[in-house]
């Protein structure tokens, strides 16, 4: 039977695999192979080829049914008994009976058939397939005591078994077909009982077996298509989940609760994911992993579309419920694909003053509460992977300064078993210094002392420890002050993980290749002759690559109308560029297809955070976007406009919650000139008013009349808050007429230009400033990073979200100023330089009154309360 396989197989292009188990190999380890069997890609069709014993239901029921092509699975047999035989794979052996039946112009309808001997999945496949083509089947063992009335009744019989010695050929009536299936085809054993007889044309036993065994490989190579198929873009079949709006509205908690999410991977199949390109972790939530992208790579992108913001109040204007809003709105209402991406939150402002960034009201993604603490551990992998940096830096200052060359050598290279041998990575350095030996003991005293002392200047040092809490009496520290560390202390500090340069390395990266080249790129201090010391150089790039595999996959989840969401990255949005990664948005963009849209948000306003993504993430990624949405709210346009000032934690003055025409008019010019940043860029923008219970039909109305004056496409007012994504269609439909308008995108600026010359660049077609002022500071250290050849990187402006220029306070639109950089720093792996304008805090600390005053756990139901 082995070989008949083996050559149909290869007259048909299959590869076959013979997996031999021990014959004493029993219940579990059979099963054990199975599975694994089951979840290897490259093979389409799994025949057990067993001992009879050894067929229990547990045996065959682990098959995964499509891999199934004997057809013994109950999900396969149950499918043939309900009429669906073309959905499933039907026993070989019973489709070779009836073919050859009819073949040999035997008519089946009204005919008796008696299946003799045949057990489980072959009886019941025999007996289904006989009844749909009318026969009447009887089904007996050789015991029966009936039997022979039974063979004397019968017009065609089918043995299922080797016939016994003891029943004799005469109880089988002249005329009567007789077919002998008892070949054991799935253990390979030849039955034992007389030859066929029949007395109205010989149909041979060998030709059961040799068609049963072609039907079998035509049962692969239809999983192989199959397989194939899915492997191609597949059209989405998403049930959205509906919402029963509450007024008035109920806090964001509330709201989550009292919608059940999908299974995420029920969401994961409707949206074209295979079972193999997803990470379950607990019900909600899963990660995606990279494959994906090189199964759809010939799939076209969908259309991008950014939604980003005016100048904010320190309460926020809602750019992430506006995303959600948005994407609910195409999907659940106008049924067209889309994706939301949104960047994780950092678990310390949770706890803090800020809360969540889930979105809010009806347009949030959820479980919330598991979107905003641990979510699947990414944070915490960075911070891992950062502070076993950190402790690589200094450790080595320690032990350089505490041993000879020759001892450091040693230690840095060591006899293992009387083998000495350098490292990969320790190679690759070699390497980079132009040493070009490997085998250790080779190295003259000069060449040792060259590769195993980094000479870091402790002074230089700008890799900081990070950690995921607001903690504000880490903002300065001294390290080193145990006795241990034999009188080697320094001034340090620790930052809020998300403010890592790996964060920001995540969510540039396109693939574990680049991260890890990136990884290895980042400049953590200088030497003592000036040159940039990296993670490459400390031979840790490696195991932070092993700390971050899993990280770099976008996590997925949903929003509360089930429309699909990847919840990916969160770097700082003023040291770092604050968008989610690029990754998620070039996974969304296949998935969705040529005619979806993937809704990313860059964070802070249009002169920050839109800046940062088109300057910094799409250089990264090569993406081109279609549409901005820009986001307003009456609110902040009266702020903008000479309103009191607003902050969090202290109610709105009367002017914010009454209707004031001559505030709003006058903070106008804010929203325009975030649209004429915008236009800088090439890209149609839509004005997405975000309305709050206390805006009035006028102030709206003039909000959307002097924006599409200012250029915008459309100007739309907003109700997702309060109705989910009915309350954003007229958004949704602004944004695909813009997507159709077609996009003329183009950057600031060239990356080859002068680092101060980028900077004014953006100083003063984006922020409006008259110049830039450098400090001494600044100035020596433009130079430094055009020496070690950093020059063409892209700026990434850390500035106040506050105001178009550096003070918080001045609204609206200031004009005439100086730009003050006090500093400028480099992040390499990332990818930026990044100048400072004026201080910038990396911890935030917690208020008089922090957020966990009221977050507790209900023990009886473990559910989270007060998190809002």
């Amino acid at each position: 039977m082995q070989e008949i396989n083996q050559n149909l197989a290869e007259e048909a292009g299959l590869n076959i695999t013979h997996i031999c188990l021990p014959p004493d190999s029993g219940e579990d380890e059979i099963i054990d192979e199975i599975l694994k069997i089951n979840e290897d890609t490259r093979v389409h069709g799994l025949a057990l080829q067993i001992s009879e014993s050894s067929f229990s239901n547990k045996v065959l029921n682990a098959l995964k049914p499509e891999k199934d092509v004997d057809g013994v699975t109950d999900i396969n047999l149950g499918k043939l008994v309900r009429g669906d035989a073309h959905e499933c794979f039907v026993s070989p052996v019973a489709r070779a009976v009836i073919e050859l039946l009819e073949k040999s112009g035997v008519n089946l309808d009204g005919k008796k058939i008696l299946v003799i001997g045949a057990h489980g999945s072959l009886e019941a496949a025999l007996q289904c397939l006989f009844q749909r083509k009318g026969s009447m089947t009887m089904s007996s063992q050789w015991k029966t005591p009936q039997l022979q009335s039974k063979l004397q009744e019968a017009d065609i019989v089918v043995l299922g078994s080797p016939k016994p010695e003891e029943i004799p050929l005469s109880w089988i009536q002249p005329g009567t077909t007789v077919l002998n299936c008892s070949h054991d085809f799935l253990s390979g054993k030849l039955g034992c009982g007389s030859p066929v007889v029949h007395f109205s044309g010989l149909i041979a036993d060998n030709d059961v077996s040799l068609l049963a065994a072609a039907l079998r490989i035509q049962n692969v190579v239809s999983s192989g298509r199959r397989w194939l198929r899915e492997q191609q873009y597949s059209r989405w079949r998403l049930h959205c989940l509906k919402l029963q709006p509450l007024s008035p509205v109920p806090s964001d908690i509330e709201i989550s609760r009292a919608q059940t999410p999908k299974a995420v991977d029920v969401l994961a199949k409707e949206i074209g994911l295979l079972p193999d390109e997803i990470e379950i972790y607990g019900k909600s939530k899963a990660k995606v992993r990279l494959s994906l992208l090189e199964r759809l790579k010939d799939q076209a992108d969908g259309k991008y579309v950014l939604v980003a913001g005016i100048t904010p109040t320190p309460l926020g204007e809602g750019k992430s419920t506006v995303t959600i809003g948005l994407v609910q709105a195409l999907t659940a209402h106008l049924n067209v694909n889309s994706f939301a991406c949104l960047r994780q939150p950092s678990q310390g402002p949770t706890f803090g003053v800020k809360g969540g960034a889930a979105g809010g009201g009806y347009a949030q993604v959820i479980p919330m509460e598991e979107f905003n603490l641990h979510l699947t551990g990414d944070i915490h992998a960075i911070t891992a992977a950062n502070n076993l940096l950190a402790a690589a830096i200094d450790t080595r200052i320690l032990h350089e300064n505490t041993q000879t060359d020759k001892a450091l050598y040693n230690r840095l290279v060591p006899s293992v078993n009387g083998v000495r041998e350098f490292s990969k990575i320790q190679l690759a350095r070699l390497k980079r210094l132009g040493i070009n030996k490997t085998d250790p003991n080779t190295l003259t005293e000069e060449e040792m002392r060259k590769f195993a002392r980094l000479d870091i200047d402790p002074s230089t040092v700008t890799w900081q420890r990070v950690l995921d809490t607001n903690d504000r009496f880490l903002r300065k520290i001294t390290i080193g002050q145990a006795n241990t560390e034999k009188g080697y202390s320094r001034q340090a500090q620790f930052d809020i993980a998300v403010a890592s340069e790996i964060m920001a390395v995540l969510a540039l990266t396109d693939s574990l290749t680049d991260m890890k080249e990136r990884l290895g790129r980042m400049v953590v201090a200088s030497d003592k002759s000036g040159q940039p010391v990296t993670a490459e150089d400390l031979g840790v790039t490696g195991a932070l690559t092993v700390l971050m595999k899993d990280a770099i996959k976008p996590n997925l989840m949903q929003t509360l109308e089930g429309t699909p969401v990847f919840v990916h990255a969160g770097p700082f949005a003023n040291i770092a560029h604050g968008n989610s990664s690029v990754l998620a948005d070039k996974i969304a963009l296949k998935l969705v297809g040529e005619e979806g849209f993937v809704v990313t948000e860059a964070g802070f306003g249009a002169d920050i955070g839109m800046e940062k993504f088109f300057n910094i993430k799409c250089r990264a990624s090569g993406l081109v976007p279609n549409v901005v949405v820009l986001v307003a709210t009456v609110r902040a346009l009266k702020m903008h406009g000479g309103g009191p000032s607003v902050t969090a934690g202290i109610p709105l003055k009367r002017e914010y919650t009454e209707e004031n025409i001559p505030l709003v008019a006058d903070g106008c010019c804010n929203l325009q000139k975030q649209i004429q940043i915008t236009q800088l860029f090439g890209v149609p923008v839509v004005v997405a008013l975000n309305v709050f219970k206390t805006d009035t039909r006028a102030e709206i109305d003039l909000v959307c009349e002097l924006a599409k004056r200012a250029g915008a496409f459309d100007a739309v007012p907003c109700y997702h808050w309060s109705v989910g994504g009915k309350g954003s269609v007229d958004l949704a439909r602004a944004v695909r007429e813009a997507a159709s308008e077609g996009s003329r995108f183009q950057f600031l600026y060239d990356v080859q230009l002068p680092i101060v010359e980028k900077i004014r660049t953006i100083a003063q077609a984006v922020y409006g400033a008259k110049d830039i002022e450098l400090s001494p500071e600044a100035q020596a250290k433009i130079e430094r990073y055009t020496l070690q050849g950093f020059g063409n990187l892209p700026i990434c402006m850390a500035k106040t979200h506050l105001s178009l220029s550096h003070q918080p306070d001045k609204k609206g639109v200031p004009k005439d100023f100086i730009l003050p950089i006090s500093d400028v720093r480099a992040s390499i792996g990332a990818g930026f330089i990044y100048p400072l304008v004026g201080t910038m805090s990396t911890m935030p600390g917690l208020p008089t009154r922090p957020c966990f005053y009221d977050i507790d756990l209900d023990t009886e139901t473990e559910q989270v309360k007060g998190l809002f």
